[in-house]
């Protein structure tokens, strides 16, 4: 299984967070998945610290590098294809992080991993990180 985390779900992830669930823990932790990290989540981890509106204990570029390849995660790239692609998405979510992991999984034919409802209502493969 191909799958693509969002933010929210990498940092339940990395925090070993009791909301994310057992069968999406199975699966992340499974070596029959490819696990693929967007740059665009690295990229928001990024600015929220920068904010101060998130605390990883150590600067991101130190720790995100690290957890990913610890864990086995794979990093996916924004290509321009990415970019364009999130035009023609329905104007369901603003938030432009969603909307380029929206973009990515629907290109790279991934199942986007995520506890966003507002996601749940765009027509790409998706799982309920809660599960």
């Amino acid at each position: 299984m191909r799958l693509l985390l969002d933010t929210q779900v990498l940092l339940w992830w990395l925090g070993d967070s009791r909301r994310l669930g057992r069968r999406t823990h199975a699966l992340l932790a499974s070596s029959e998945s490819a696990v693929w990290i967007s740059a665009g989540v690295t990229w928001e981890i990024a600015i929220k610290v920068g904010l101060g509106r998130l605390d990883l204990g150590e600067p991101p570029e130190v720790c995100l590098p690290r957890e990913l390849e610890r864990s086995g995660f794979q990093p996916l790239p924004i290509t321009v294809g990415h970019s364009l692609a999130v035009r023609t998405l329905p104007k369901i979510h603003s938030d432009p992080f969603d909307r380029i992991l929206l973009a990515q999984a629907l290109l790279e034919g991934m199942t986007l991993v995520t506890s966003d409802r507002q996601i749940a209502r765009y027509p790409v493969s998706q799982l309920d990180a809660a599960l």
